[in-house]
């Protein structure tokens, strides 16, 4: 199996996170953060120009009708620049759905509208509907339309978490393969954020002098950050492989994807973690950009599936198959 990304993918990944970089991103996210979403909108719609937003919408509906690989690709870069919002619900959740039950919505979607989901128990609440155009609540089998109700506090000050109550069904859906989407996009992002982490606490190891020399000359540093590279180098080929198995319908799909949720939450932790013991005390203040992409990490080590989930998954299949 080859998990090596073409010329095509790498350049769509290039012109997303050239987009992204030009965004001021930190200044975008503290304004998410208060309650200013405008020029998070505005990035948003800037995507959508570029069709991420579109990827899994079906051509016949404006959309690029592309494949879980091109999400990873996409999604990763959305998490190297921590973007705010419900970016795994609109991007994988959420179009799988409509398709299901209401495709005449999609079109909205890929021209750039925010949709946000719950699915008690496993995703109990609504990133971001404050600001979303579309909430669904599934229970597994009904979709409905849902209006936010009562907001809750995340780590993350750019994930705020409303509960749905239940209006409009929709129909019938069978929700696993949009619980695996929004799983591995959630994924995806997580192997993103590590990797800024990862870059971020590089160079600066590179620059912080202590009694007189650059911290990143001390050996302690280097195997830490060694560790963080290694680790986020094992889970890419996962998360990769997890969307050639939903692009090519395996039935070990569920299986692979929990293994590179784990994967790549366990490799982007650790970069947190680390990140914050090499930048010490500043790294805490929310005043210093790493916050951000700190808190982010948090919160989605647990969204759509905590690892707990995601290892009985692996272990059940690999039971199954003995």
């Amino acid at each position: 199996m080859r998990f090596a990304l073409d010329a095509t993918h790498t350049d769509f990944a290039s012109s997303i996170d050239a987009l992204l970089t030009k965004a001021d991103m930190p200044t975008v996210i503290r304004a998410w953060n208060t309650g200013d979403t405008g020029p998070g909108l505005e990035l948003w719609q800037r995507l959508a120009e570029t069709g991420v937003n579109g990827l899994l919408v079906p051509e016949e509906h404006g959309g690029l009708g592309a494949d879980a690989v091109d999400l990873v690709v996409a999604v990763e870069q959305l998490g190297r620049h921590a973007v705010p919002g419900p970016v795994a619900e609109t991007l994988a959740v959420t179009p799988a759905l409509l398709a299901q039950v209401a495709p005449e919505r999609l079109p909205a979607l890929a021209s750039g509208s925010l949709a946000t989901v719950a699915a008690p128990p496993h995703v109990p609440f609504a990133v971001d509907a404050d600001s979303a155009d579309l909430a669904l609540l599934t229970d597994g089998s009904t979709i409905r339309l849902g209006e936010p109700g009562s907001a809750r506090a995340s780590v993350d000050q750019s994930r705020r978490l409303f509960s749905l109550t239940a209006s409009e069904a929709l129909g019938e859906s069978d929700f696993l393969p949009a619980f695996n989407l929004g799983a591995i996009a959630t994924a995806a992002q997580l192997q993103g954020l590590g990797q800024t982490l990862l870059e971020v606490t590089t160079d600066y190891a590179k620059q912080r002098k202590q009694f007189g020399r650059v911290i990143g000359q001390f050996q302690a540093i280097k195997h830490q950050l060694a560790e963080v590279a290694v680790g986020l180098e094992m889970s890419r080929p996962l998360l990769h492989g997890a969307a050639l198995s939903v692009r090519d319908g395996s039935v070990d799909a569920s299986r692979d994807i929990s293994a590179a949720k784990v994967a790549c939450g366990d490799a982007a932790y650790r970069a947190a973690r680390v990140a914050l013991q090499v930048h010490g005390a500043i790294g805490y203040t929310q005043e210093h950009d790493l916050s951000l992409w700190l808190t982010k990490v948090r919160a989605l080590v647990t969204a759509w599936g905590t690892p707990a989930f995601h290892r009985d998954r692996v272990v059940e299949s690999l039971v199954g198959a003995s």
